[in-house]
């Protein structure tokens, strides 16, 4: 189990980008209307505040501004379900898989009309309940984990350079643009890479090569906090027009709190709090994003079956961006 001065001296770096600006105005826009590549999504004001910092600043680079005197009102009226055009660059579907997962989460812990979630249990046990309220450790507002859902939030920025075999014709002009046969090798190397879906096999391979201790420790408290070994990204795509590959991958915390039925049909709660102490570590990143940034060269056979061997080398430089929400 990693330490707290483990964690503080880890290879993800914290991110110094000023966090995403909001004019908190008299009057707010309730709903953000966003053009993500030409497809549109209504979003309210809550949810987008809710999203990661980290998918913020990617969504909104230059800032958001949610203070009506933004908008530029064609009519001059105020009404309250306005929405302003937001033009973002950001795959729509990864956007669309981020919605849901919050949605899911969010619905599961504090529940639905008819259907109390798991906050339900958890609060009336430690106001008085079957389990003495000592067993919850701190206070609520102590402890956020408590009150609120925990989302661990791991992406990762793929950019990959193609070496081409000497021998072939892949190559440039005199200006530097890539001939077909070259364009052809990328898009096979990206189509390679997108599936190669293990979010932890790259860094593996980079602790086996450098037999770094601290991304070891990144990788068991994260497997230890609600990722599995085996996991694969929950979202991966090549983006258009580029040798990039982004992905995202969303779990629930781990916190230590489990909820249990007995016999009768009564909801338990108990407190692992080793689980708690390690979950409690990753408050580190709440709202704070943390990077982590490697080169990673491996070669690849990208023959046919049945083809001559055709051996290419390929770099990518990868970035992680850690981070955790609670809504």
């Amino acid at each position: 189990m990693a330490s707290a001065a483990t964690l503080a001296n880890s290879p993800i770096t914290q991110v110094s980008e000023t966090p995403v600006q909001t004019n908190l105005q008299p009057q707010l826009l309730t709903r953000l209307l966003l053009d993500l590549r030409g497809r549109r999504f209504s979003v309210d004001r809550e949810t987008i505040m809710n999203l990661p910092e980290s998918v913020l600043l990617c969504l909104f680079p230059n800032g958001l501004v949610l203070s009506r005197q933004s908008a530029a009102l064609s009519d001059g009226g105020g009404e309250d379900d306005y929405e302003e055009l937001y033009g973002v660059d950001f795959d729509p579907d990864c956007f669309q898989f981020v919605l849901s997962f919050f949605r899911n989460a969010s619905e599961a812990f504090y529940g639905t009309d008819g259907k109390p979630g798991l906050l339900a249990a958890q609060q009336h046990l430690a106001e008085g309940g079957s389990s003495p309220t000592s067993d919850f450790g701190p206070t609520p507002s102590q402890n956020p984990l408590l009150s609120k859902q925990a989302i661990i939030v791991l992406r990762e920025e793929l950019e990959y350079f193609s070496i081409p075999p000497k021998e072939g014709n892949a190559t440039t002009n005199a200006n530097g643009i890539a001939n077909d046969e070259l364009l052809d090798l990328k898009r096979q190397c990206g189509n390679y890479l997108l599936h190669k879906r293990n979010i932890f096999t790259a860094l593996q391979r980079n602790v086996n090569k450098e037999n770094n201790i601290a991304e070891q420790h990144l990788i068991d408290m994260l497997c230890m906090s609600g990722f599995d070994r085996d996991d694969e990204w929950g979202y991966r795509a090549l983006e258009p027009s580029r040798c990039c590959i982004s992905s995202i991958a969303l779990v629930l915390l781990k916190t230590g709190i489990i909820h249990q039925t007995n016999a009768k049909g009564e909801k338990q709660v108990h407190i692992d709090y080793a689980q708690m102490t390690t979950a409690q570590k990753l408050l580190l990143f709440w709202r704070k994003p943390a990077r982590k940034c490697w080169w990673d060269g491996i070669e690849v056979n990208l023959a046919e079956s049945g083809q001559p061997e055709r051996l290419i080398k390929l770099w990518a430089r990868r970035v992680w961006t850690l981070e955790l929400s609670l809504v």
